[in-house]
């Protein structure tokens, strides 16, 4: 593919990865919860939504939710109501580091929350069925330009998903007294209120 596409690929993938969205959010919070090492079940089960979606995407589902306006409503409620409900878990978790009612003690239940977490958001086809074309050189063969994109957004979104894991870890010392914990669920609470009242009000 042409090598000045790719680059300004990887700049605009760099600042969207970066943005911290629901998937960013969760990998913050388990970080903290288990450490970096146990989130990587997390960041597993979130790639697996990814890549379903993805492959959603590459069948034309971003197609049909970009022409369908109910649908993509109904799937955008689902998706914000799922991410309230986390938002409403971490808030009334108060002083203790854990998310009740959505135990993750283990890396299939943290699979599992982070496959429904990547899944819950619709976004996140149109992302993939609007965005990555614009990266495609109609003139080149088609497949391998694909495969370098898909790739490359794999890495940058992996190595934001750790880092955005080792710095919870990092939190985990801070939060020594019950008071910074309660602070710091108050505030995963608010952010995932926040991303999911965004995601509620987005349009196509």
């Amino acid at each position: 593919m042409r090598f000045d596409l790719w680059l300004a690929f990887i700049a605009t993938t760099l600042l969207i990865s970066a943005t911290p969205g629901p998937n960013m959010l969760l990998m913050l919070s388990h970080g903290t919860r288990y450490g970096w090492k146990a989130t990587t079940s997390t960041m597993a089960g979130a790639f697996t939504g990814l890549g379903i979606l993805f492959t959603a995407s590459a069948f034309g589902l971003a197609a049909i939710l970009a022409a369908s306006a109910t649908l993509f409503f109904v799937l955008k409620l689902v998706g914000a109501a799922y991410l309230v409900y986390l938002g409403w878990q971490s808030w009334k978790a108060g002083s203790e580091l854990a998310l009740p009612k959505a135990n993750s003690d283990t890396a299939s239940s943290r699979y599992r929350l982070g496959l429904t977490v990547a899944l819950s958001n619709p976004k996140a086809i149109l992302f993939a069925g609007a965005f990555l074309p614009q990266f495609v050189d109609p003139h080149l063969p088609q497949q391998q330009q694909w495969i370098v994109l898909l790739a490359t957004f794999f890495v940058i979104e992996s190595s934001w998903q750790v880092a955005y894991a080792a710095g919870g870890a990092k939190l985990a010392a801070w939060l020594a007294s019950p008071s910074r914990v309660k602070m710091f669920n108050r505030g995963c609470g608010g952010a995932f209120f926040a991303v999911g009242g965004l995601l509620a009000f987005a349009r196509r």
